[in-house]
């Protein structure tokens, strides 16, 4: 994004040739046909606008910088159908908080992205089909901001729009070799966000690079008048350099169910930031496996009250949605009310753990992204089911609220992104995202592309 901004100042660009050129791009590539769903009405007359106040120097913060927007995300006039056959021919009528935002800034909508259904289902969605990673189009992005991380990793455009209830802007992120941050809770409003979990669903941007979220995230955090969850102001201030800052390394949960190339890439990584003056410093987060089951039964209970209206309409769902709501339905009041009385106790455990670092830096997933026909995840060349690997890093910092950046950190052992991630203590989101920033000064994961299609 900053090169894109330079090019349009230089005038050697403008946002009227860039949005042909992704235009092009998305119609020749593959993940154009499936990351992508619909275009949304009014980008070329967007780009026209941004391309006059560039012209007479009167261009805003994100002034011509195209975005995509996850298919639970409302977007004016575009259909937004929450990758279900549910939500028929669906079209937004108004922006969610976080797009409206974003067109403040000059940012112009240029397309919807795959979603798993409900932001929950299975892989293969029933409506749209798959989406192949673009670094090998038989594996899995990872879900459930599917088309975002394939449309960022395939060059579609620059920036996307995810949310994260248990890993989902993450998850993407490492197996597409891009960078993407969950907020702090409610620091990004959810109002025009369909919800999957209304306690643990956050909101937030993926791009290529943690200075690209940098540069999004003022515009876009911030309390509004609808969403009685947001809280909290985005403090670019809280951002430091490396130099006596105190890097927390937990093992235990994090470390087991970890290829060894994840582990060394991880370890390397804090090897740099160590050489960049950081101090690394032991920390126990205590028992894990509690606080992420519970997490889950949050979700699985949330969702269940929230598909309710759809139960005689069940037999159209994702099996994986279905399943998921099924399950839902067993829990207790007890059990559901019992996951969210420990949820301010863990968070007080974790904070307590962390009172001694700046922040916490832990490997990503567990492998490489997982194949698309069996759904399976390979760590030290055991087969694993996904979800025994995929949420076990992630799933905790949705549950406590805590901001969290994924970002490549090299290639595991058949040559696919592998990641590591950065976490931070309430509203420390640009503390986080400066130690992603320095780490990618001093490496380039984070400028590699998957192999150009055929």
């Amino acid at each position: 994004m900053g090169a894109l901004q330079a090019a349009f100042a230089a005038g050697t660009t403008d946002p009227v040739a860039l949005l042909a050129a992704l235009r092009e791009r998305i119609a020749r590539h593959p993940s154009g046909r499936d990351a992508v769903l619909a275009p949304v009405p009014g980008a070329a007359a967007a780009a026209e606008e941004s391309a006059r106040r560039i012209r007479a120097g009167a261009g805003r913060p994100l002034e011509g910088i195209p975005f995509g927007i996850k298919d639970i995300i409302d977007c004016a006039g575009a259909p937004v159908t929450c990758g279900s056959r549910l939500t028929g021919d669906r079209v937004a009528e108004a922006d969610a908080t976080v797009v409206a935002r974003l067109r403040a800034a000059g940012a112009i909508p240029l397309a919807m992205l795959a979603t798993t259904e409900f932001a929950c289902g299975s892989a293969h969605n029933p409506r749209y089909g798959s989406v192949g990673n673009p670094w090998d189009r038989t594996r899995w992005t990872g879900g459930s901001s599917t088309g975002s991380g394939a449309a960022l990793a395939a060059r579609l455009m620059p920036l996307a729009l995810g949310t994260d209830t248990g890993g989902s802007i993450r998850a993407p992120s490492a197996w597409c070799g891009t960078t993407g941050l969950k907020a702090t809770r409610g620091l990004v409003p959810r109002t025009g966000v369909a919800p999957l979990s209304w306690t643990l669903d956050h909101v937030g941007p993926m791009a290529r690079s943690a200075e690209d979220l940098a540069r999004v995230m003022p515009w876009i955090a911030g309390p509004d008048d609808a969403d009685p969850h947001a809280a909290g102001r985005y403090d670019a201030s809280r951002a430091r350099g490396l130099a006596g800052l105190r890097v927390g390394v937990a093992e235990g949960w994090f470390t087991a169910m970890q290829d060894a190339a994840v582990l060394a890439a991880w370890q390397a990584m804090l090897r740099v930031l160590e050489h960049g003056g950081a101090r690394l410093v032991p920390v126990d987060l205590g028992p894990v496996a509690t606080a992420h089951q519970d997490g889950y039964t949050i979700v699985m209970a949330e969702l269940a009250a929230l598909q309710e209206p759809d139960l005689d309409r069940a037999a159209g769902l994702d099996p994986g949605t279905r399943a998921r709501m099924d399950q839902g339905r067993l829990f207790s009041a007890t059990d559901y009310l019992r996951a969210l009385r420990r949820r301010p106790l863990v968070l007080a455990q974790v904070l307590a753990a962390l009172g001694d670092v700046d922040v916490l830096v832990t490997p990503g997933l567990g492998g490489e992204a997982p194949s698309l026909d069996t759904l399976t995840v390979e760590v030290d060349g055991t087969a694993h089911p996904l979800q025994a690997v995929l949420p076990r890093n992630t799933m905790l910092f949705d549950y406590t609220g805590l901001p969290a950046l994924m970002l490549p950190t090299g290639r595991g052992r058949t040559g696919l992104p592998v990641a590591a991630q950065v976490v931070g203590k309430p509203y420390d989101d640009a503390l986080c995202l400066a130690v992603g920033a320095a780490f990618q000064r001093e490496t380039e994961h984070h400028l590699g592309a998957p192999p150009e299609a055929g």
